[in-house]
């Protein structure tokens, strides 16, 4: 095709898979029944006076499926772990027993799994949009560019092939999780 071309679907090709990996990003997040150490990985710890991820002062485990244990590498970090815990306000009730801070994880009730599948659909379509977005911006740039109309709706036919792929990936990835949070 055209140098402009292929830099304009390449860059649109780019974008979609921002949106796919914000929306992986984004379902990460969202927590169906087990206990995962990923849980806890938005948690900012005060380590001396600085803002700490959770994972760069302790370690995080799940010896079971509703059980995460934080074994911190200072003991002197103890409360300062359980408040940053406390803070991220992720509905947990941090338990310290002077040697590390065990979380029992509550089983998800029907109307919390509902509400969690809700938000899951809502950041695949805030994700579907974006690519939405991105094609239109491709399609507009396509038709800047100075071309034979059959190169133009060849573009602008892979710019949608495109799409329809990313589109399918999102839909997939969020049935995936629906049917993660609504298993019992």
């Amino acid at each position: 095709m055209n140098e402009e071309i292929d830099f304009i679907i390449d860059t649109a090709k780019e974008q979609m898979d921002n949106a796919v990996l914000h929306l992986e990003k984004e379902l990460r997040n969202i927590r169906a029944g087990k206990a995962t150490p990923s849980m806890l990985a938005g948690v900012s710890v005060d380590y001396y006076g600085s803002k700490t991820p959770l994972s760069q002062v302790a370690n995080v485990n799940t010896p079971d499926a509703r059980t995460i244990s934080v074994q911190p590498w200072e003991k002197a970090m103890l409360q300062e772990i359980e408040r940053g815990i406390m803070n991220a306000n992720l509905g947990f009730n941090p338990m310290n027993n002077g040697e590390m801070i065990i979380i029992n994880v509550p089983p998800l009730t029907e109307e919390r799994r509902t509400q969690l599948a809700k938000q899951a659909k809502a950041e695949a379509e805030h994700d579907k949009v974006s690519v939405r977005n991105a094609r239109k911006d491709a399609n507009n740039e396509i038709k800047k560019v100075d071309i034979s109309d059959d190169m133009k709706k060849n573009a602008e036919s892979k710019v949608q092939d495109l799409t329809n792929k990313f589109i399918a990936t999102i839909e997939d990835m969020y049935a995936k999780k629906e049917v993660d949070i609504m298993k019992v």
